[in-house]
């Protein structure tokens, strides 16, 4: 008999502190939309290096955003081009599978948590778009990879407070692999295809195994 109130005890516990997570996180995230987002990042790497005319072990491909000394308009067009449709992209699948799993489990999909998580997300991002800039200004293109998975990876883990855990370790990975591309920097296309590809997919993969799956 003590066990079982032990039992209903420890349940009552895990209840309570389910109610507390819930209501101080936004936990309406899916992890299949990180498997599209990780899978449109990849689509668009090809693209990029089908556009650049070499292969994905072939290092120096920000060589060709400089002509005589000046920035090559044509190649930051494409690659900005490339970027955001991976992004809008991106986005459109995130809100729509948040939506979806909101409605399932009876949430709503826009209030106080999610405000903050995505304050918390975009202020690094933003941050590092400008930063970007800079540097564009300065003729460095060669850093600009790994400053995007350095900066997305900061606002990973400063939105990880207001949502699953996992998203912090996801953050602390794109950093790391940011700051060790920078130490390669000819390679700094395969990082970022391993960073906001493979990286996405995989962790995407895990939170679906571990929150999804289990739902159903």
């Amino acid at each position: 008999m003590d066990i079982e109130n032990q039992k209903d005890h420890l349940k009552d516990l895990a209840d309570i502190r389910s109610m507390m997570e819930s209501s101080t996180k936004y936990l309406s995230l899916s992890g299949k939309s990180g498997i599209f987002v990780g899978i449109y990042a990849l689509i668009g790497a090809v693209a990029a290096y089908y556009y650049l005319g070499i292969d994905f072990l072939t290092p120096g491909y920000y060589e060709q955003g400089l002509v005589n000394g000046s920035l090559n308009i044509s190649f930051l067009m494409f690659f900005a081009l490339d970027a955001f449709s991976v992004l809008f992209l991106s986005l459109i699948t995130v809100f729509a599978f948040t939506y979806k799993k909101a409605k399932k489990n009876g949430q709503p999909m826009l209030g106080k948590n999610f405000n903050l998580l995505l304050l918390n997300l975009f202020a690094p991002l933003i941050t590092g778009g400008i930063f970007i800039l800079v540097l564009l200004n300065h003729q460095i293109v060669y850093l600009v990879a790994p400053t995007t998975l350095i900066f997305y990876g900061l606002g990973l883990l400063n939105a990880a407070k207001y949502t699953y855990k996992d998203i912090h370790y996801l953050g602390i990975c794109e950093i790391i692999l940011g700051l060790i591309s920078c130490f390669f920097v000819g390679f700094g296309l395969l990082f970022w295809a391993f960073g906001f590809g493979l990286l996405h997919i995989f962790y995407g993969s895990l939170m679906y195994l571990k929150y999804e799956k289990t739902e159903k």
